[in-house]
């Protein structure tokens, strides 16, 4: 994980994570399963899934664009990257952007009700297990 201040780039510490309640673990990639079987005990999440993003993805980009804009979710959003790597934008208490860059073998549980943003980085790929409270998953709520 890569973590900076997204408006002056500079480098800052996992316990401004922390402050708004995102859970970041590094985990093993070939046995990470018993950690998301505890995550899923602790938080109570009830589903699991696989989620691949490349660029030969049909409608990659309209995928992608659900969640460049700021939104939050009613429900945690879990994430432990399997391979590729990915950025969140999250809002620091103070209003500013956090930049997180995560890779294989980065688990983030960005909580319920707190605005953030994705994207994918240059390489456009990212592939992914989510952990989910409810079967029907994260549906963005924007910021107006």
């Amino acid at each position: 994980m890569r973590l900076s201040w997204l408006e002056s780039d500079a480098a800052i510490d996992a316990g401004e994570l922390a402050r708004v309640g995102v859970v970041y673990e590094r985990l093993a990639l070939d046995d990470y399963q018993g950690a998301l079987e505890r995550l899923k005990v602790e938080r109570g999440y009830v589903t699991q899934d696989i989620v691949e993003l490349h660029p030969e993805l049909p409608n990659l980009r309209v995928v992608c664009d659900k969640f460049k804009d700021e939104h939050l979710h009613r429900d945690d959003e879990v994430r432990f990257v399997l391979a590729g790597a990915g950025i969140f934008d999250i809002r620091a208490q103070d209003g500013r952007w956090m930049r997180v860059e995560v890779e294989a073998g980065d688990l983030i549980v960005v909580p319920a009700d707190l605005y953030h943003r994705f994207f994918l980085t240059e390489r456009q790929q990212i592939r992914c297990v989510r952990l989910f409270k409810d079967a029907a998953g994260w549906v963005p709520e924007y910021r107006v």
